[in-house]
């Protein structure tokens, strides 16, 4: 691959991203954060590449948001000091090598249940202590306390051990929930309050309900991940029009069977399977009428019938994935271009990471 040359001569499959894009859709959301006054915690589940990262902290960005132990150690190396790991962190195989990796850099992790409280308790002490927020089910239905008062019984619980401190309450809440967002969390807020703990951060997020953060009142953080490409779902949902996509799956066109049916080189191993409520895999920019209707671990299987025009063998196409972030952890690296023409080509440099 040589900077200079057309993304139409790359071996596909290839995840294609405009830096253009890539830059106005970090500019936005930035721009939109610093208007209401909240600190803005990209997540890097999306992209997981420090260069990216680095962008978005050059924007405004204050620390980044990790999932996995092994994420944040990728980004540590590369420079990264203030990590928030959104994930329920126990036994001694994690446990170890997060108490290393909080020697390294400013952490948080999360907690909802005072089982994972103890087992961080047990491996932190005083002379290193590890910030900790209650993670709260506003709605959401995965992890998180369940309601105000067990927020606040868990916080008491963080800021009576030692080797903890308590760091706040977080959420990761459902679409166009902010009314209860706020309900929870001002609740809670208030019983800390007369307690005379201090909650130093209210942390919320979500790129579906990003542009409504500000309807959250006491949220002082936002976290979100995919806005930096977006993608399929994000178009669906509003936040996102075509060609705020940053990322384009490239796939060739490797037999036409019949008059109706193409077969592409992007199976499940390049487009996620993840539906996320759509009929079909992903949406073809070149031909929005045809429909990829299934996927095997190399091929994709497109339906052609309602397009007037149809691709022909050896036709190289851009598909916007149903989900971005997907995508990323399946490439080693991905390859940047400006108006077609390739600019970079980076390392997914923390893909793969189970833990």
């Amino acid at each position: 691959m040589l900077v200079g040359t057309s993304i139409y001569e790359l071996s596909t499959p290839v995840p294609v991203i405009d830096e253009a894009v890539v830059a106005g859709n970090i500019a936005r959301v930035q721009s939109y954060m610093d208007a209401h006054g909240l600190a803005f915690r990209p997540h890097i589940k999306t992209h997981k590449i420090p260069a990216l990262a680095e962008a978005q902290r050059e924007a405004g960005a204050r620390g980044i948001n990790c999932q996995k132990i092994s994420e944040a150690e990728v980004f540590a190396d590369a420079g990264f000091d203030d990590i928030l790991i959104t994930f329920n962190i126990l036994g001694a195989e994690k446990l170890d090598p997060l108490s290393v990796l909080n020697t390294r850099a400013r952490l948080k992790v999360v907690a909802d249940g005072r089982q994972t409280v103890a087992g961080l308790a047990s491996q932190f002490s005083a002379d290193q202590p590890l910030t900790v927020l209650v993670e709260c089910d506003t709605g959401g239905g995965r992890c998180g306390v369940q309601g105000p008062t067990d927020a606040f019984d868990l916080a008491k619980a963080i800021a009576a051990a030692p080797g903890l401190r308590f760091g706040g309450l977080l959420t990761y809440p459902k679409p166009s929930s902010e009314e209860a967002v706020e309900a929870f969390f001002s609740a809670t807020l208030a019983l800390l309050a007369e307690a005379g703990i201090d909650c130093p951060v209210v942390s919320t997020g979500g790129t579906p309900s990003l542009y409504s953060a500000h309807k959250v009142p006491s949220a002082t953080e936002y976290r979100a991940g995919t806005y930096i490409y977006n993608d399929r779902a994000m178009m669906r949902a509003g936040h996102a029009s075509l060609d705020q996509c940053a990322m384009h799956v490239l796939a060739t066109v490797v037999s036409r069977p019949t008059e109706t049916r193409a077969v592409l080189d992007s199976g499940s191993k390049a487009l996620t399977s993840d539906l996320l409520g759509f009929e079909d895999y992903g949406l073809i920019v070149d031909y929005p009428d045809a429909r990829i209707t299934g996927l095997s671990e190399e091929h994709a299987v497109v339906d052609l019938s309602a397009c007037a025009r149809k691709p022909e063998i050896g036709e190289k196409l851009r598909i916007i994935p149903n989900h971005t972030c997907v995508v990323s952890n399946m490439f080693d690296a991905v390859v940047f271009h400006h108006e077609g023409v390739v600019t970079r080509r980076l390392p997914v440099a923390a893909r793969g990471r189970v833990w």
